[in-house]
């Protein structure tokens, strides 16, 4: 089967299903403190929107899992759009799908897309070995827009993170094993990209004086790895974009965050 042909393909619909437990969990893995009572305590929890992202995490190994790529397939970027606030229990009934498929010659591109009530996601899956199939290699990347230095602030990972975040779904091997992420090239496991993203809104959302529960939408592209305990030099604008990097080298670009 073509890549192209995976273009359009229904992937599922679930419901899952959570509580507040989980919630927290997510919350202190991504880098919420114990004095952030209202994302690690019960009584007064507002779920982070980006904790929807592990829910929907299903929708690209169902893709991956059907033969549509191999295990040399990255996480290339990730769009998520926030509807209504998850809340701190219950169910979410998740629609899933095949969106464009992008021929890069040596590689292709796959958008999926995963739909809810609550939010719509889209994950980015750059897949060596899967192009060549004669299609559109898609929109070129925009390039840097050049503008003022912005205001700069630190994301602080923690030595445990990756083995933390694994618990809240992405259990990849090359987060906790030093031979599965040697085999990518990280001689020590790298942390979960998504992880990343999240732990930055928090940081964003300090400096900004607006809430991380309150996140309207978030992008970003995973440029480069992350090593847990790793502190993140963050630099952000105005309108919301955002850049971060590691010892001058860029690990998420082309960010962009509101929050409402």
């Amino acid at each position: 089967m073509s890549a192209a042909d995976w273009a359009g393909k229904s992937l599922g619909d679930r419901t899952v299903g959570y509580d507040e437990k989980d919630a927290v969990l997510y919350a202190i893995a991504v880098g919420a403190q114990a004095t952030d009572l209202d994302l690690v305590f019960e009584d007064r929890l507002r779920v982070l929107p980006t904790f929807g992202l592990t829910l929907a995490q299903w929708a690209p190994d169902v893709l991956g899992g059907a033969g549509a790529f191999d295990n040399r397939a990255v996480h290339g970027s990730q769009i998520l759009e926030v509807h209504r606030p998850l809340p701190p229990s219950g169910e979410v009934h998740l629609s899933a799908r095949v969106g464009d498929v992008w021929d890069k010659g040596s590689a292709a591109i796959f958008d999926v897309i995963v739909e809810c009530a609550e939010f719509t996601a889209t994950w980015s899956l750059f897949a060596p070995g899967a192009g060549g199939f004669g299609g559109e290699r898609g929109p070129a990347r925009a390039a840097p827009a050049q503008r003022p230095a912005g205001a700069r602030s630190t994301v602080s990972t923690f030595a445990n993170q990756a083995a933390l975040y694994r618990l809240t779904g992405d259990r990849h091997h090359i987060h906790i094993d030093p031979e599965a992420s040697a085999r990518i090239g990280q001689p020590t496991p790298i942390l979960q990209g998504l992880c990343t993203l999240a732990a930055t809104t928090l940081v964003l959302a300090a400096e900004q004086g607006a809430h991380p529960a309150d996140l309207a939408a978030l992008e970003g592209r995973f440029s480069g790895p992350v090593i847990p305990g790793d502190a993140l030099d963050l630099e952000f604008w105005p309108d919301g974009a955002f850049e971060v990097h590691h010892a001058a080298a860029s690990v998420i670009s082309d960010g962009k965050a509101a929050f409402a």
